[in-house]
């Protein structure tokens, strides 16, 4: 059904604004988390959360978004992207109540992965209502323009957050996506059409479960990693070596079926596949940089919620500056010019990280936030580009690859980011644990937080200062590798970017390998490579 031609301008403008509200929600339940992450680490204030439990409340989410996103989106072909996109809807705002009520870490873990359910019926079926919806030139700018709901619910989240905190208990950050949900259930049900592929995709149960396995052994690995000392236990290394066997398998399953939900066969081609990896890294080093930035906020500076998030809304403003001006650089200059130094420039504002200390005026984490909104907002043409290679039959197997890829490097970033923090900070805090009792010292390892809570219950504050400079000395050593990590991404877009032979359009080299997809390159996309 390609119905769009029967859609008058208007009716497309008020579908993609639908669209946009529709995403809000989980552009905002992420940036609302991480400003209560602190709040949930409290024994006090929240639950008292382990930093394991933290990283799993973030990347239970993830986790199950990344790996059921390219399932969901076969079920939009059999039932219609607007019931699928609606059910999706109905299953976050369920999950949210139960997260705000949850009585333990696990429940709040639990309520966090069936909100992943909700968000992974979300996106496919949003993108696919956008492409069915926009043709032409018009695409591009429709995708361009859709990618600032991030930037919103990066902007609105933080601030909502503090003051939420500021006045209610924890659980108040997750009913705010209550009103978000009503409001786009009404534009859905009063503007959307049904549409629904003529081609039905099968589903793929195989693929969806090796994928979970896989990616949750993977990340329970790394996790477990930094709870431990020794890393040759079993529990370390088996759940990492069965994750990465079960996603080798899973790779395998995909490549024999006839039409995969999740298609490897087009990480072959460079342009997609490297831009692909790139996205998946920089979204690694996203993820890993704003769970330490939680925690130095108001942890370490001892900010409030609420002054945390208006800290917090430079990246957001960054964000939502950079994804336009980043695609009307790449219509002036073409994408390579204008990715790689963003990328370069996002690197070296997350190593940034590594020259703050308990000292550093506000004004200058600003400039560095704000700095890094904008490099990591001037990215998103990136994705844009990768979908609009693709001709129309397989921009829904794209476009899964592409969130699921950008997912993945969430999870993975979540889990060693979060490793390698523990890590750092049990051994800069050792030194200073000789002369407090047992039970103080195995609280103190487990978090600065932790640490902290127990100094105050035993009138000792210089144990709360080893805590800070210990987690300051943690935040720079996982900043120094996430910056190498982003750089790492750089190159890769480098690679994936270069120019062969005569300048080509993107649209010109087909993601499938196979000429004549059936539009014209204009149609397909307005991105150059050089």
């Amino acid at each position: 059904m390609t119905a769009s031609p029967t859609l008058s301008k208007f009716r497309q403008h008020l579908i993609l604004a639908v669209l946009m509200f529709s995403q809000l929600v989980i552009w905002l339940d992420n940036t609302i988390l991480g400003v209560a992450l602190e709040t949930l680490a409290d024994p006090v204030r929240g639950l008292g959360a382990s930093p394991a439990e933290l990283q799993w409340a973030t990347g239970a989410y993830t986790l199950v978004f990344a790996t059921l996103m390219f399932t969901t989106g076969a079920l939009g072909d059999s039932f219609g992207h607007r019931t699928v996109l609606a059910t999706g809807m109905v299953i976050f705002a369920g999950a949210s109540i139960w997260a705000a009520y949850a009585n333990d870490p696990s429940q709040l873990i639990t309520a966090r992965a069936v909100m992943g359910i909700g968000a992974a019926l979300i996106m496919p079926a949003n993108f696919a209502i956008l492409l069915w919806t926009f043709t032409g030139p018009a695409r591009a700018t429709a995708i361009t323009i859709s990618s600032t709901a991030a930037g919103v619910g990066m902007a609105a989240g933080p601030v909502l957050a503090g003051l939420l905190l500021g006045h209610f208990w924890w659980g108040s950050v997750f009913l705010v996506n209550l009103p978000v949900v009503v409001l786009a259930l009404a534009g859905i049900a009063m503007l959307v059409p049904d549409f629904r592929s003529p081609t039905v995709r099968p589903l793929d149960p195989a693929g969806m479960l090796l994928s979970i396995s896989g990616l949750a052994a993977l990340a329970y690995g790394l996790i477990r990693a930094g709870q431990v000392v020794n890393w040759i236990r079993p529990d370390v290394w088996a759940p990492i070596g069965v994750g990465l066997a079960l996603l080798v398998a899973f790779v395998l399953v995909e490549l024999r079926l006839e039409a995969p939900s999740f298609d490897p066969r087009l990480l072959a081609q460079r342009v997609f596949g490297g831009g692909n990896a790139a996205m998946a890294l920089l979204f690694f080093s996203v993820a890993a940089i704003t769970f330490y930035n939680a925690f130095y906020l108001q942890g370490a500076l001892g900010f409030s919620p609420m002054k945390a998030g208006l800290a917090n809304v430079a990246t957001a403003v960054g964000a939502v500056v950079g994804a336009p001006l980043g695609a009307r650089l790449v219509h002036r200059w073409s994408l390579r010019p204008v990715a790689v130094p963003a990328m370069t420039v996002a690197a070296l504002s997350m190593g940034a990280f590594g020259l703050l200390g308990l000292q550093t005026p506000l004004v200058w984490i600003e400039i560095m936030l704000l700095v890094q909104g904008l490099s990591v907002g001037m990215m998103m043409p990136v994705t844009g580009a990768l979908i609009s290679i693709l001709p129309l039959e397989r921009a829904g197997a794209g476009s899964a690859v592409t969130h699921t890829a950008r997912q993945t490097g969430s999870v993975i970033g979540i889990a060693v980011g979060g490793t390698i923090m523990s890590v750092a900070y049990r051994r800069a805090i050792e030194p200073s644990l000789s002369d407090v009792p047992e039970q103080v010292q195995n609280q103190a390892r487990v978090s600065a937080e932790q640490a902290r809570h127990v100094a105050t219950a035993i009138h000792r504050p210089t144990l709360a200062q080893a805590a800070d400079n210990a987690f300051i000395h943690a935040m720079h050593v996982g900043a120094g590798w996430i910056m190498l990590i982003t750089l790492v991404g750089a190159a890769v877009l480098v690679f994936a970017l270069r120019p062969v032979g005569k300048p080509t359009g993107l649209a010109q080299e087909p993601a499938d390998g196979r000429a004549g997809s059936g539009r014209s390159a204009t149609e397909a996309t307005p991105f150059r490579v050089r």
